[in-house]
């Protein structure tokens, strides 16, 4: 134990200062960052899939739209219950079926697609498909939080896997697009089910380096089982990653909007890459830095930032001011993204953190669908460009939930002692 504690004070006096290089030699760290690379980049496939399929069969973006939501609903309902039982049972036991599940549940919605089956039937595949998406990435943070507890670098590995998101989200939907008109409509949604099955394997090999399951990783006692949801500051979270998500689906109905009405539906990737581009190079830099401003204060100043930029995106009505607008919003959300996956280390205890994980993506996940719903009534309905009051709406009431409950971020003591194990004290209740 003694050898163990020199160990943790030696690699924490060599990571004093964040940065990736020295991410990136934590011990064993690449044993399960390649596999988890791999095993989500198909969530990132997974919509723009289904759209591709769905479309091509019925002839209707409606219900390809419909059929994409459906799935997306049903993964933020259950990817937090994926992450609970991960917490108890461990990662390898929940994912080895899940993706199994997965798999299964996407070949079927690919073959109903295919066989011309009613809408209902498609949904009634959806939504296995959209409920059994592994949470590889929550379960990668989770991985990190045992390899860095106690460390600064805590705030590097949140912004690398904020990055690591983000060229996910540039990779997979470019990867799933060549995929169904290159090659066959069905293309990107086998693809997608196979990798998830591959990477989905080859992630829940790597025991390793797993969360331990029922301990608090330090040896000294038995961590309580505690639902993420009853953590004040958890709530809070969720709903500013509600408005996150907000931002993300207003700007893909409301830039294709844009650049449909004035003729150039060819910029819609480049204007929506400029924004990708500003939130990656954001959560970079903000993983390079040794800040001294809590993470509390940081979140507030982040976000907003968010809520006073995403407010202009519908005054813009040049694609020079929108280009810049866009570039301003995505360097917005990583540091907020980046703040709220940091503070679940020091809010939640330790046995529930993937759960902590799964709510947050959920709740980017959610926000995106019903934002991507509301701005596409806002534009068919009102002025082109009306859906970008979609994220000003969702980032001001995310903000202002924020500043009247910012107290409920504060990390007590006894999420500490439940999360760290004291062994000589009771498990104190996390409300």
């Amino acid at each position: 134990m003694d050898s163990m504690n020199a160990e943790q004070s030696t690699d924490s006096a060599a990571t004093s200062r964040p940065g990736y290089g020295q991410l990136l030699r934590t011990r064993g760290a690449w044993t399960f960052l390649l596999p988890g690379f791999a095993a989500r980049q198909p969530f990132a496939m997974l919509t723009l899939s289904i759209v591709l399929l769905v479309q091509h069969t019925t002839g209707s973006y409606g219900a390809a739209g419909a059929a994409a939501a459906v799935t997306g609903v049903s993964m933020a309902l259950f990817a937090p219950y994926s992450g609970r039982l991960a917490d108890r049972y461990g990662q390898r036991a929940v994912l080895l079926p899940g993706v199994l599940v997965h798999a299964a549940s996407g070949l079927t919605l690919t073959a109903l697609a295919l066989g011309g089956a009613p809408l209902w039937a498609l949904f009634a595949a959806a939504v296995p498909t959209g409920a059994s998406v592994p949470q590889v990435g929550p379960m990668v943070r989770a991985r990190w939080g045992v390899k860095l507890k106690g460390s600064p670098l805590m705030t590097t590995a949140a912004a690398f896997e904020s990055v690591t998101d983000e060229l996910t989200f540039v990779v997979g939907p470019l990867l799933a697009t060549a995929l169904c008109t290159a090659v066959d409509p069905a293309a990107g949604l086998v693809t997608e089910a196979a990798l998830t099955l591959l990477g989905g394997l080859l992630f829940a090999a790597q025991r390793s380096t797993q969360p331990p399951v029922g301990h608090a990783g330090d040896g000294h006692a038995r961590v309580e089982h505690v639902s993420a949801l009853r953590v004040p500051g958890v709530r809070v979270l969720i709903v500013t990653f509600l408005g996150i998500g907000s931002v993300f689906g207003g700007m893909q109905v409301s830039l294709a909007a844009f650049t449909e009405s004035i003729g150039e539906p060819g910029l819609n990737g480049v204007l929506y890459g400029i924004f990708a581009a500003g939130n990656m190079l954001s959560g970079v830099v903000c993983g390079a830095i040794a800040w001294k401003a809590s993470p509390q204060r940081r979140l507030l100043v982040g976000y907003t930032a968010l809520a006073l930029t995403a407010s202009g995106l519908w005054a813009a009505h040049s694609v020079p001011l929108l280009a810049g607008l866009g570039l301003l919003v995505g360097m917005s959300i990583a540091p907020a993204l980046v703040t709220g996956y940091t503070l679940v280390e020091s809010l939640v205890p330790a046995g529930a953190r993937t759960e902590a994980f799964t709510w947050l993506t959920g709740a980017v996940a959610l926000g995106q669908a019903a934002a991507v719903t509301v701005a596409g009534q806002l534009e068919d309905r009102f002025w082109d460009g009306a859906g970008f009051l979609v994220p000003t709406g969702g980032t001001v009431l995310a903000l202002l939930t924020l500043l009247a409950l910012r107290s409920r971020l504060a990390a007590g003591p006894h999420a500490r002692t439940v999360a760290r194990g004291v062994g000589h004290r009771a498990p104190a209740a996390v409300d």
